[in-house]
């Protein structure tokens, strides 16, 4: 099932969380520093250990303190106007992220609008590879959850899903 909320995925419990992270992995702004404040200093030190990550790839660390169990991160492309790959790149950040979710049997997952934030990657276009990613895995997981920032982004991943 695709669930589509607003709220701060720092106090979902789920099996894991996406972060939209940079690609040093050190913390960042958005949604990548508030996971970082909530899951406490041993995100960072266990971070530090991964050595970056390429945009699409993904990476996993513990939940620390969060009440996830796994905190998956996904570095999300930069908005270019569309024609430099970030289409396939941020497919490949939801694709990625759920078959590594697969890997540590998790059944609930949530996302953040990755790459919509500071990375400005149009909030439709980005939803839409999203939704379409989720669809693809709709059936290997009890919940996905797509947690939304804003009431307006909620609005447009549950026109796009139904």
């Amino acid at each position: 099932m695709i669930e589509i909320i607003q709220a701060d995925i720092t106090t979902l419990e789920v099996d894991a969380i996406v972060n939209a992270a940079n690609s040093s992995l050190l913390g960042g702004g958005g949604v990548d520093g508030a996971i970082h404040r909530a899951a406490g200093p041993e995100l960072l030190a266990h971070n530090k250990t991964l050595g970056g990550c390429n945009v699409g790839e993904v990476k996993l660390a513990p939940g620390f303190e969060l009440p996830a169990k796994w905190i998956i991160l996904t570095v999300g492309p930069v908005w270019r106007g569309g024609n430099e790959d970030e289409a396939d790149l941020l497919s490949n950040c939801y694709v990625n992220s759920l078959e590594l979710a697969l890997t540590k049997s998790c059944q609930h997952v949530a996302f953040p609008a990755i790459s919509t934030g500071i990375y400005g990657y149009p909030v439709e276009a980005a939803a839409k590879i999203a939704i379409n990613a989720m669809k693809n895995y709709e059936n290997k997981f009890e919940r996905i959850i797509a947690c939304c920032f804003s009431e307006n982004d909620v609005e447009i991943y549950k026109k796009l899903l139904s």
